[in-house]
């Protein structure tokens, strides 16, 4: 079991998941604390090169993310055939994915389907239901001249308006 699946088991016990609640698993796993605390929860961990961070929107939506592989620009600001990069990137993804389709939670996924965003958004996708979570797994880049990561994130919803 690598550092992203145990974190994902560990976080499926969280509800509702919070940005303190993660922040108490990434410790008690031994994630190094990478000094961005917000409202005095730190938010951003790494372990075995791994890179994790919480984030909670406005609509008091939680997100916990994963940067598993990351592959940077050359020193031109660009790279040199960002096809290969992309193909690379799918294939760093074809690898990841059996971390969560064969991990103890593979008895709790239903797959989800994806949206015109995740179609807009990822090169590739993968989404899963998770206990009214939605786990996803995909290879993204947000800009042209941003590196390609391969990410997996948890998203806790927002709690339903009263």
């Amino acid at each position: 079991m690598t550092a992203v699946s145990a974190m994902l088991e560990e976080l499926t016990g969280l509800v509702p998941l919070t940005r303190e609640g993660a922040a108490a698993r990434f410790a008690a796993l031994r994630w190094s604390p990478g000094g961005r605390p917000r409202e005095g929860v730190e938010t951003s961990w790494d372990k075995d090169g791994v890179h994790g961070w919480t984030q909670v929107f406005g609509d008091g939506a939680v997100h916990v993310s994963f940067t598993v592989w990351i592959r940077d620009v050359d020193a031109s600001g660009y790279f040199d055939d960002l096809d290969a990069v992309y193909d690379e990137g799918e294939r760093v993804l074809a690898r990841f994915l059996p971390e969560i389709e064969d991990s103890p939670l593979a008895g709790h996924l239903a797959e989800a389907g994806r949206t015109a965003a995740d179609e807009e958004d990822f090169i590739a996708v993968r989404k899963w239901l998770l206990d009214g979570r939605v786990l996803t797994a995909g290879v993204i880049q947000q800009d042209t001249d941003l590196p390609v990561m391969v990410v997996a994130t948890l998203e806790q919803p927002a709690p339903a308006a009263r």
